[in-house]
């Protein structure tokens, strides 16, 4: 490989918005912020959050709150 081409590699800190954060090495300068981690992932976690869209999760509940389970 060439001499002097490649960026640094250097440790930083990945902070969540949870308030979670962990180092790893990356070639960004300063900390990394993102607003999901392994920590609040619903599919690491095994809680689902419903993102109710103008009332469309409640709506279809009371539609087929009626039906027999067969």
């Amino acid at each position: 490989m060439k001499e002097g081409i490649h960026p640094a590699y250097q440790e930083v800190n990945i902070i969540c918005a949870c308030g979670h954060s962990f180092r790893t090495r990356s070639t960004h300068k300063g900390d990394i912020r993102v607003e999901i981690c392994s920590k609040c992932h619903p599919f690491f976690t095994g809680k689902q959050k419903l993102v109710d869209t103008a009332g469309r999760v409640d709506r279809f509940q009371r539609k087929y709150a009626n039906l027999k389970k067969q």
